[in-house]
């Protein structure tokens, strides 16, 4: 189960939130203007990324805030967790693994508290 750090209530488990999808899609300046097929695209059509990839969560049963977070899809390593609004965080730490830049106060670094150490631990 991940430990996911809200940046109003602090680390909750996984249960208390909604996935939102990915983060970042912007809404069509003109959406009257969009063919069906551009229009089902938006909709429907986003990234399928194996690792780092920035999702929109909601804690529903908390504050019931939306923010983003970047999360490794593989590992399931949270990067990142920022406001609604910013822009994506640079990931690429010192030895090339997810850095620190945007957690929220208290977010674990990775989604459990069995994982092993990263290399930048303990620097």
């Amino acid at each position: 189960m991940l430990l996911i750090s809200c940046p109003n209530c602090g680390p909750r488990d996984e249960t208390e939130f909604h996935y939102g999808g990915q983060a970042h899609i912007a809404y069509p300046e003109n959406p009257n203007d969009l063919t069906d097929r551009e229009w089902a695209e938006y909709l429907f059509y986003r990234e399928n990324t194996k690792g780092t990839f920035a999702e929109r969560w909601v804690h529903s049963t908390g504050c019931r805030q939306w923010f983003n977070m970047l999360r490794d899809t593989v590992s399931y390593d949270i990067h990142s967790i920022y406001a609604m609004g910013q822009p994506r965080p640079d990931t690429t730490g010192e030895y090339g693994q997810a850095g620190g830049a945007g957690l929220a106060p208290g977010a674990p670094t990775t989604s459990t508290a069995t994982a092993a150490p990263t290399s930048s631990e303990g620097v």
